[in-house]
């Protein structure tokens, strides 16, 4: 496939105002300027593309990456029935893995690609101190093991309300914040006491123990822990903890982050934030505003931004962007919420985020800036694959 005549943004250095990008396969093979296209050698002058699409000036870029969300795991419309995203008969559960839950056939899926969201982090919820593994997957196809990019890419736990009231209404620990952190900390100290046995060869062939192999790849800094937090203190608990056990960490929803920035910073966590376009329906987050992001990233953190779909839609992920953008992040940091960012904070930047040679082709190409709302995605394409084309018949002119 080539693709030209499109304002090309790499979210790497460069930036083509009128440019292509050459795709082979299921993979990006070159970028660059249109005026240099004649003379790219990576392109196999003997066979002409199978497609060429004209972007005819449209705004091509990485596909969008939603950070934090659940779809797949939580429909959105049925209820109980098909929401898989807790467990919430006992609340330290880190070998469960949303891999058995995603339902590729959520409608979620297919709003995501129409929004020009290409992958995602999904998982489990919040309501145990220990959630389970989270994967990152692609948002096209019917067979999940042919859609993921990597499982596990991170444990979930959870701070604060959710795990607290979950539990606590039926007189269950946790039913306080200190009861949240002390079963973390204890569940750790045993993954980690069952780490050394295993690196020193106490633990015989055959002798594992199910539930604690699931915390190897985040003790040995593989993959993050996953952390739910949104108030100040319950975003520092999570710091010290992570600190305390030298693990990696996202802190995920980061509400009041806007409140102890500098001691984010200090921490070298990135932050996803988010999902502000949603009501303040709980006590913890009353001081949810669109301003996070921006001073953030002003602050120094690397930021992302998500959805937590269904709690906000996957398909308002580029507006929610935008509205971060309205109350102060960067122009910049707002696409790179959703793209670069997004991959380097979910461990997958490797394949995803930007257009460079060597990455999947998963490109989201749109009339304008995918931040404002009139902006219309043309085209989604994933591993070199066409999965959405506006229909020409019923755009408007």
């Amino acid at each position: 496939m080539l693709i030209i005549n499109g304002k090309i943004l790499t979210m790497a250095k460069e930036e083509y105002e009128n440019g292509y990008i050459y795709i082979t396969n299921d993979k990006i093979t070159s970028v660059g300027d249109m005026r240099n296209l004649s003379h790219d050698s990576s392109i196999n002058k003997k066979d002409s593309p199978e497609e060429t699409i004209d972007a005819d000036g449209a705004w091509v870029m990485p596909g969008l990456i939603d950070a934090h969300c659940h779809v797949g795991i939580a429909e959105e419309k049925w209820g109980a029935v098909t929401d898989d995203c807790n467990e919430m008969t006992t609340p330290v559960t880190p070998h469960l893995r949303a891999v058995d839950a995603v339902n590729p056939m959520d409608p979620a899926f297919h709003d995501a690609i129409l929004a020009g969201v290409t992958s995602l982090m999904t998982g489990p919820g919040s309501s145990n101190v220990v959630g389970g593994q989270s994967l990152f997957m692609k948002t096209q196809g019917r067979c999940l093991d042919h859609m993921i990019v990597k499982a596990p890419a991170a444990m979930k736990v959870a701070f604060g309300e959710n795990p607290k009231m979950n539990y606590g209404q039926r007189n269950q620990m946790p039913g306080s914040r200190m009861a949240v952190a002390g079963m973390l900390r204890e569940e750790l100290y045993h993954a980690c006491r069952y780490q050394r046995k295993k690196d020193t060869g106490n633990i015989a062939a055959g002798e594992e123990d199910f539930q604690m192999e699931c915390w190897l790849p985040v003790l040995r800094r593989e993959i993050p822990l996953k952390a739910h937090a949104h108030r100040a203190d319950d975003i520092l608990t999570a710091i010290r903890i992570a600190k305390e056990f030298n693990l990696d960490m996202t802190l995920d929803h980061c509400t009041e982050g806007h409140l102890i920035a500098d001691e984010i910073a200090e921490s070298g966590f990135p932050a996803i934030v988010g999902p502000d376009l949603t009501s303040r329906s709980k006590i913890e987050i009353k001081n949810m505003s669109f301003k996070t992001a921006g001073v953030l990233e002003r602050a120094g953190i690397r930021t992302a931004i998500m959805t937590d779909h269904p709690v906000s839609l996957i398909r308002y992920l580029p507006l929610c962007a935008g509205l971060c953008v309205k109350q102060g992040l960067s122009f910049e940091g707002g696409l790179k919420a959703v793209t670069i960012h997004a991959a380097q904070i979910c461990g997958t930047a490797d394949r995803v985020g930007s257009l460079e040679p060597g990455k999947d082709a998963d490109i989201a190409i749109f009339t304008g800036n995918p931040m404002e709302i009139f902006t219309r995605t043309l085209y989604t394409i994933i591993d070199g694959k066409i999965v959405y084309q506006e229909d020409s018949s019923t755009a408007p002119i």
